[in-house]
């Protein structure tokens, strides 16, 4: 037997496992699973061959005629599920998904950012990532509409945040799924949070992220049991009219040889012409890289000039008015933040379709031009079009007809992916488009 699963297997006894989640995401990037009973002598089995599943039954995979689809376990992504019973202890593992014949299924999402990932390893690169998703803990008012939690702000402290113990219950919890945070805190919105995890690889931190959505909804659902309160967390981008909203933004470097790449001592500003050309990536193609990575007609809410939403597609030192941000800190630290995307793309497609941007930029040496390192949000529409400053997107139809004329991002993804994905947005789009909503009934019910 293999040394890995052996191992695993002598965890899983260790953590007195009795069933295994086998899980996948769908297009969207929302999950899925089967569970299974524990039985370790068939993990091997499991291991090698994976289990068959109905393909058909989830959007955007493969049709009834050819509804067979297999998945196999990541040994590398074990992790026992601190939020269920320790009598019954639940362990997960994020799966790959094959067409019964053995070969990756082209409409796995995960199987994408693999591709993109080994295209870049070819040429001696790693592509870390971290993000910095942001959510909001909600309650309801006695009508039975969602409020947030609290009224507290950027930074504030308790009484008046009320999340501290949501925020500390919520570490420990993920630090037992092998979390590493680096810092919790209340947001600029009123019930608005944010729980930092440290950066990684970009296949291992997409996993943590969908794993951090599901186990933080699952933990507070907990909660709220227990205390009897009726509050749930929200990854919604825009959940209230005229707050802040949720985003994700990205950091984002290239190792090569273990040095950053993006690091140069002997320039001006402390980046080498990679880092440049990758921003020039980005920027050329941040139009339709809204699609992915801000999938839903309300990631557009989100998206409007003012409560410093990163619309300005431009970048700049240390400007958080500009799409792309470059930190001040230097050296292996040295990354690219990309402010715009949202809490509920699908990471594994966002990472991608963001990787193979900014490598195009290196592949044709794109320039961003000069950094704009004045407050772009304080700018005239006439100054920022002297500028040269352009907006990104404003609704999803905007965005998703810019994404279907990209050719870069289209290859990214594949054909499977691409045309699947463009669907289900035009079906959004049309099912969003007539609906009669209370502020129309209420503008226009009397002319």
């Amino acid at each position: 037997m293999d040394k890995k699963i052996e191992n695993i297997i002598e965890r899983m006894k260790s953590d007195n496992i009795k069933f295994i989640r086998l899980q996948f995401v769908d297009l969207h990037g929302i999950p899925k699973n089967v569970s299974i009973p524990c039985r370790l002598e068939n993990m091997e089995d499991l291991f090698k061959d994976g289990i068959l599943f109905d393909g058909s039954s989830i959007p955007g995979f493969v049709g009834i005629n050819a509804s067979d689809l297999v998945l196999k376990p990541d040994i590398s992504t074990y992790s026992p599920l601190s939020w269920r019973p320790e009598e019954s202890a639940s362990c997960r593992f994020i799966c790959d998904i094959y067409t019964p014949d053995g070969k990756p299924f082209a409409g796995d999402p995960r199987g994408i950012l693999k591709k993109a990932l080994a295209k870049i390893k070819e040429e001696g690169y790693t592509y870390n990532i971290g993000p910095e998703p942001e959510f909001f803990i909600v309650d309801t008012d006695d009508d039975g509409y969602p409020i947030p939690h609290d009224t507290a702000g950027y930074f504030d402290v308790e009484p008046v945040d009320k999340g501290t113990d949501f925020r500390r219950e919520l570490t420990t919890n993920l630090q037992e799924l092998g979390f590493e945070v680096e810092a919790s805190h209340h947001e600029v919105g009123p019930g608005q949070n944010e729980i930092a995890f440290k950066f990684d690889d970009a296949l291992k931190t997409a996993d943590a992220v969908i794993t951090f959505k599901q186990a933080i909804k699952a933990i507070v659902a907990n909660m709220a049991e227990f205390d009897g309160f009726d509050y749930r967390v929200t990854f919604m981008p825009k959940p209230f009219f005229g707050e802040s909203g949720s985003g994700m933004h990205c950091h984002q470097s290239l190792f090569k040889d273990g040095e950053n790449i993006f690091a140069d001592d002997e320039s001006e500003n402390g980046l080498s012409q990679e880092a440049m050309w990758f921003i020039g990536g980005l920027l050329k193609h941040s139009a339709a890289l809204t699609a992915v990575t801000n999938p839903t007609v309300n990631s557009y809410k989100r998206l409007v000039p003012g409560y410093e939403a990163p619309v300005y597609i431009s970048y700049g030192l240390q400007n958080r008015s500009a799409l792309i941000r470059v930190p001040s800190a230097r050296g292996k630290a040295t990354r690219i933040e990309y402010r715009s995307p949202d809490p509920t793309c699908n990471p594994y497609l966002a990472f991608a379709v963001m990787l193979e941007a900014g490598m195009d930029g290196i592949k044709n040496k794109i320039d961003p031009g000069e950094p704009i390192e004045i407050n772009i949000y304080e700018l005239s529409e006439e100054e920022r079009e002297e500028n040269g400053i352009e907006l990104l997107p404003s609704s999803l139809w905007e965005a998703y007809h810019t994404f279907e004329t990209n050719e870069i991002l289209k290859e990214a993804l594949g054909e499977h992916i691409f045309n699947a994905f463009l669907d289900a947005k035009y079906k959004e789009w049309d099912e969003y488009r007539v609906q009669v909503f209370g502020y129309e009934q209420k503008k226009y019910l009397d002319l």
